[in-house]
């Protein structure tokens, strides 16, 4: 896509024991002119920015830092941690620029913070900008400051100075990574689709997994559900006498048991949509408001994000009547259109091609060969977890680029052909779009795979948005099918995570097409890993969002690949690896914290388990992580009694990566 708008980056370089941080600049199309409203506000009562009592309410949360001032000019609204080899990256978010290089104070003892550390700051034209919101609940300028060389496994601590009204921060803290090989239990916090809408129980679960010491949180794509500001403006149900698109913005008289159902404790459906409320009404907003809202993990562990359907743009579709088409296109409020005419050009130029979401995050894409925060990969313990972007990078991916728009001899399209969420590449693409092997992303994965150690890290996760099989069958399966799972099996990859779909739903093992691989199911919570043959796929969509959760229609049926599906309770999975030849994945209720569902997965490790590592509570020997106490989880794998072999030593894993690599790249 042609660059016509970026961000400024308005930083310096690093410092100390830093290193410099490199900041992918968001590639927007402005070909066509943008003729929606100055602002886009999904309230046709109160369509101002800030709210003048009428409509619904501008929901708030508490920002990172509590300003000293009750009238502060600048604040620190927003702190997020991500990992790094070696070392930890902290990005922080304020209105406004901060007049010199971001920077923390930090150390090893709290009292003693005797280094500093700088980096680099970026912003772009959000809309609205910053000038006209709140100052405490808005973000424009981001600044990313990396401090590497660190010890691993080591508790750090720092502070945000303050710099141009801004208020320092508290002292805070983080701890590194543990070293690859390092045959310590560590358990992860996994989540898919969480918003703001129908998540406060899984919220509060995750909170307590991070307290109780989770190393960190994953989270694979839809993070603010940002593109569903417009919720509120959509046609009222036909027997409501007053709605929200009227004079008032609750729902008049008993709720619907429509809207009322599936929503747990604490959520009620009076604002933004019939499965739930609590969203704001503008597009940035929701992002400011959910990332303050997760305050509470990602400024205390690192949170690995990936991108979602929901993070391409200001919007996916139209609603009835087509009332974003006139909105959008025409600045017509509270009016019709004919038909659906969204494009790429419909959504205001800073909420398209995953704009804000390259700006708000920042992950290892560069540390570990990948892109940004689209794809990335990064080793922890004995584990490797590799992040894949399932939206676009990849032929037939579900965000199209521009290339795939085109018809006859044209270069670029017109604007008719494209669609609103229209993203990327975000990577090379070296000859035909239809092709996956021309794809950076897919090249990069086949590298990645080939150079794992699996002495040093037996385990491997991968993760994308979008599941490749589920019990709700969607074209996008079979190219995600295409693009990354003959890859995945043929390198040994343990399990494949996604969400997208909103329920929770564990699969058998798979092999190649969906087959399942009835040899490694000990029993409905015990698999074996059967490397080259099958990995383990779980949906781990039902965290909870403004879209409630998905549920098989009365005419479909829950297929024989699935062992496990929950439609009814929102939740988060937590991921804990045991040792080299066990690990245990547990789907955790966010309405008590039950556990609602539990498997083991068993693997036959012939090599040496944590060899090569160094120090930081890594050994050269087999790993003597014990069973926790009252666990089933046996010490020892249960052999096989069919399929492969099993083997699955680091010189077989390697032989077969030569080979793999080299034929699949040809």
């Amino acid at each position: 896509m042609k660059v016509t708008t970026a961000s400024a980056l308005v930083g310096a370089l690093s410092l100390s024991a830093t290193r410099v941080v490199a900041v992918a600049l968001p590639d927007v199309d402005e070909s066509f002119p943008y003729t929606g409203p100055a602002v886009p506000i999904g309230d046709w009562v109160d369509p101002t920015i800030n709210g003048n009592g009428k409509g619904f309410p501008r929901l708030v949360e508490a920002p990172a830092v509590t300003p000293s001032s009750s009238t502060p000019s600048n604040n620190i609204n927003v702190i997020s941690l991500s990992y790094v080899p070696a070392g930890i990256h902290i990005h922080y978010q304020t209105p406004f620029g901060l007049g010199v290089a971001p920077s923390v104070s930090w150390g090893t003892s709290a009292s003693s913070l005797s280094q500093t550390a700088s980096g680099q700051s970026h912003t772009y034209d959000r809309t609205p900008p910053c000038s006209m919101v709140g100052v405490t609940q808005c973000s424009q300028f981001f600044h990313e400051v990396q401090i590497t060389g660190l010890k691993a496994d080591t508790t750090y601590f720092y502070k945000i100075p303050a710099a141009n009204g801004t208020t320092a921060s508290d002292v805070m803290s983080f701890t590194t990574a543990r070293a690859a090989g390092n045959p310590t239990e560590f358990t992860v916090a996994v989540v898919n689709d969480m918003g703001y809408t129908n998540a406060q129980g899984t919220f509060t679960q995750m909170m307590k997994a991070v307290d109780e010491g989770a190393a960190f949180a994953w989270h694979g794509g839809d993070l603010s559900y940002a593109d569903d500001w417009y919720s509120g403006i959509l046609p009222c149900e036909d027997d409501w006498p007053v709605c929200y698109n009227g004079t008032s913005s609750e729902i008049p008289g008993p709720i619907p048991p429509s809207y009322d159902t599936p929503l747990p404790a604490g959520e009620t459906a009076n604002q933004g949509g019939p499965l739930g409320g609590d969203m704001s009404v503008l597009y940035e907003s929701n992002w400011d408001l959910w990332q303050q809202w997760v305050l509470n993990i990602t400024a205390k562990v690192p949170y690995m994000v990936q991108p979602g359907n929901h993070e391409a743009a200001c919007s996916e579709f139209d609603g009835p009547g087509n009332i974003l088409t006139a909105y959008l296109n025409n600045n017509e409020t509270n009016s019709t259109a004919p038909e659906s005419a969204l494009t790429y050009f419909s959504c205001p130029p800073s909420q398209r091609n995953f704009t804000a979401y390259q700006e708000r995050f920042r992950m290892p894409g560069s540390e570990s060969g990948g892109v940004g925060n689209f794809w990335y990969s990064f080793d922890y313990g004995l584990a490797h977890f590799i992040s894949l972007n399932g939206e676009t990078d990849f032929a037939k991916s579900p965000e199209f680029p521009f290339v795939a728009d085109l018809t006859g001899d044209e270069t670029t399209p017109k604007e008719n052909e494209t669609y609103v969420t229209d993203s990327g590449p975000f990577g090379y693409i070296n000859g035909s779009y239809k092709i996956n092997k021309n794809y950076e992303q897919v090249q990069w994965l086949a590298k990645d795979l080939a150079a794992i150690d699996r002495n040093k890290t037996p385990w491997v996760i991968a993760m994308s948005h979008r599941p490749m099989y589920s019990s709700e069958v969607s074209s996008y399966q079979k190219n995600l099918q295409a693009a990354f799972e003959g890859l995945l099996l043929e390198f040994g990859v343990d399990a494949y995570f996604a969400g997208h779909i909103h329920w929770y739903e564990r699969m058998f093992p798979l092999g190649t097409n969906g087959t399942i691989d009835t040899a490694s199911i000990v029993n409905n919570n015990t698999y074996n890993t059967n490397p080259g043959v099958s990995m383990t796929h779980i949906v781990n969509g039902a965290a909870g969002n403004l879209e409630s959760h998905s549920t098989l229609d009365s005419d479909e049926k829950q297929l024989n690949i699935t062992a496990v599906l929950d439609q009814v309770h929102f939740g988060f999975g937590k991921l804990t690896v045991h040792n080299c030849s066990a690990l245990t994945w547990q789907y955790i209720w966010g309405q008590d914290g039950t556990v609602g569902d539990e498997l083991t997965l068993l693997k036959q490790f012939n090599g040496t388990c944590g060899s090569g590592s160094s120090g930081n509570g890594t050994t050269n020997g087999t790993a003597t992580s014990p069973t926790p106490t009252g666990s089933s989880i046996p010490k020892t794998p249960i052999p096989f009694t069919g399929g492969a072999s099993g083997m699955e030593s680091a010189s077989f894993l390697a032989l077969a990566g030569s080979i793999a690599i080299a034929a699949y790249l040809l």
